[in-house]
């Protein structure tokens, strides 16, 4: 019995996030259904999902700013439930709308966090260095561009050092170039620390994360690595014919894994092989008299996965 229990110990303790059939309802509406996963430290977890899917709700709950209706879950070791304070302490975090005072200079508005974390003024020397402050510290923040601002959000949830970053949306509004900047510095943190980020960006997600979480209408509805995503020998093929053909009669096809209708006469076809099944989907057309109207190959990418999983 002590073996099990210590084995379950050691386990929790070197997940740096760890869910368990996490709930949450608002009134009549169901936020989150019985989420549950793991992420161990130091790994880079893109969280996606469409508007409203439940990312939001999940990263507050992760950083004990609200509570769950049900289920549970430990950062850095420490307990939701019955460690909130000490989740909060071992977490920085970058919230969708970055709470900055924009009348105060960047130096003083570190300094003014520095304080209530309780570190030092070296540290501050150091984020504003790590996060590439240093030409605008002196500025204050109202004179400080989007990108900036960012970084300023960033530069504060690392002052005391924390283990995990939680960072809603850390891209949104960004210009390509400041999306850039963004991304080369949240690899940089990601060598040290774990990082749960959420965003609407696929291609972010490709070039920053290790694994991606899919998340839709408060379910997770995909937890992959992403090479090992990349490597699928999944084929896609795209087909808009003259007038609905019934999906059972699409599963006649050699090597075919799954049909759906998009919309319209529009079916997404998935054939589990790396031959090109484009010229055995013409031949079915020709030989039960359909017209083909589009006929493309998909390549499977996070994009494509996305909206196959959320539409």
């Amino acid at each position: 019995m002590y073996f099990w229990y210590l084995l379950e110990f050691l386990f929790y303790d070197t997940m740096s996030i760890a869910v368990s059939k996490i709930t949450k309802v608002y009134a009549d509406q169901k936020a989150l259904n019985d989420i549950s996963f793991e992420i161990p430290q130091g790994e880079i977890v893109g969280f996606l999902g469409p508007n409203g899917a439940g990312k939001s709700t999940l990263m507050k709950i992760l950083t004990a700013y609200i509570e769950p209706s049900g289920g549970n879950a430990t950062v850095n070791g420490y307990d939701i439930h019955t460690d909130p304070i000490a989740v909060q302490k071992s977490v920085g975090y970058l919230p969708e709308h970055n709470p900055l005072y924009l009348d105060m200079y960047v130096r003083e508005y570190l300094a003014f966090n520095a304080q209530i974390h309780h570190v030092s003024k070296q540290r501050i020397d150091e984020v504003i260095s790590l996060t590439g402050l240093t030409p605008e510290s002196h500025k204050k923040i109202n004179q400080l561009s989007k990108g900036y601002r960012q970084r300023i959000g960033l530069a504060c949830a690392l002052l005391h050092d924390p283990a995990v970053l939680i960072l809603d949306e850390p891209t949104t509004g960004l210009d390509p170039n400041q999306l850039l900047e963004i991304r080369e510095l949240i690899k940089t943190i990601g060598k040290e620390k774990t990082i749960f980020l959420s965003t609407h960006i696929m291609q972010e997600v490709e070039a920053m994360c290790d694994r991606v979480i899919i998340i839709n209408k408060g379910t997770i509805v995909a937890d992959e690595q992403l090479n090992e995503m990349m490597e699928q020998t999944d084929q896609v093929i795209e087909v808009e014919f003259d007038y609905r053909v019934e999906e059972a009669f699409l599963y006649k096809f050699e090597h075919i894994k799954s049909v759906k209708n998009i919309h319209g006469f529009i079916y997404h076809l998935t054939f589990d092989t790396t031959t090109d099944m484009r010229p055995a989907v013409f031949d079915f057309a020709h030989d039960h008299e359909l017209k083909i109207l589009q006929l493309a190959r998909k390549n499977r990418n996070l994009e494509s996965l996305f909206r196959q999983l959320t539409q």
